[in-house]
């Protein structure tokens, strides 16, 4: 099973509950290595696909495979390890009593030392888990998640409650496991985290994604770049039909240009002689997903087809 080239696989899959389709025909492919995120509004259907992946739901139609067989045959096999929002502390048990409990479910885990020091808590190992901080229980759902040592680490926003100190430690930790070789697979709404520590990006809306590509492939499927300029006084008129301009927005005296083409919407800006506090800048990743998910339901444009 391990030896598949597919770490997760999506084939056709739906899930209904009643009139809602959480799920929508998702196809999917994901590699083994890696770290891939997927990001979605909140009832975009994040939570549902992850549910049907790790064998949690049942498709209502289509299949969902990890590592070439049914999910909880690669759970039971223990090549999954799991970081989910709605895990509850276990009153009285030390942190490296569970790590070491959780670890001795597996066929090949990691050491429990290796694991608290993976997950930045070390120093909490003989404290108990029902009297830590929120910051804290979250490193130690992480620290759960890797005690198995699985092949794939599904992470449900799993830097919620986490200062900025501790979340560079967690991505550190997950490059770590990305380069050994492990598929990292995480749900957020930091979407600086998305374009920041992610090799591919997933963008999921009303049930199916409407965008698969890496952050700059997304920034540029939305626009890849933003120029802007104070107005004063004149009109718009033309301005959307410059070189590389793909939408015009005007807030109060200032223009502002989503273009494919920056040096060429400049040049053309530049011979109208509108360049009073002229701005250039890339399309944010934030700025890319509202674009991607705006108007919906009825249709995003894809940055690439999911594959």
């Amino acid at each position: 099973m391990t030896q598949t080239r597919s770490a997760v696989s999506f084939r056709g899959a739906v899930k209904v509950f009643g009139e809602v389709r959480a799920v929508d025909g998702v196809d999917l492919e994901i590699a083994r290595g890696g770290t891939v995120a997927l990001l979605g509004r909140n009832g975009a259907g994040k939570s549902t696909a992850i549910a049907l992946l790790l064998g949690l739901l049942a498709p209502d139609a289509g299949t969902v495979e990890l590592f070439g067989g049914e999910p909880e045959r690669a759970v039971r096999a223990g090549l999954v390890g799991a970081m989910l929002q709605e895990a509850r502390a276990v009153p009285r048990v030390r942190v490296a009593e569970l790590v070491a409990f959780v670890a001795g479910r597996y066929p090949d885990p990691l050491p429990v030392a290796r694991v608290l020091e993976l997950a930045g808590i070390a120093d909490l190992a003989g404290r108990r888990v029902d009297r830590l901080s929120g910051g804290q229980a979250q490193r130690v759902r992480c620290a759960v998640a890797l005690a198995g040592n699985p092949a794939l680490l599904v992470l449900d926003e799993p830097t919620a409650a986490l200062d900025v100190e501790a979340r560079h430690a967690f991505w550190d930790a997950m490059r770590a496991s990305a380069r050994g070789g492990r598929t990292v697979l995480f749900s957020t709404h930091h979407l600086e985290e998305a374009d920041a520590y992610a090799d591919r990006v997933l963008v999921l809306d009303g049930g199916r994604i409407v965008a698969d590509g890496t952050g700059e492939e997304l920034r540029h499927a939305a626009g890849g770049s933003l120029v802007a300029f104070d107005l004063g006084g004149r009109g718009t008129a033309g301005l959307e039909l410059l070189p590389g301009v793909r939408s015009l927005e005007v807030r109060g005296d200032r223009a502002r240009l989503r273009t494919d083409d920056p040096d060429a919407t400049v040049v053309a800006l530049a011979g109208l002689g509108a360049v009073r506090g002229l701005e250039v800048a890339p399309a944010s990743l934030d700025e890319a997903f509202l674009a991607l998910t705006a108007g919906r339901p009825g249709g995003a444009p894809r940055a690439r087809e999911a594959v």
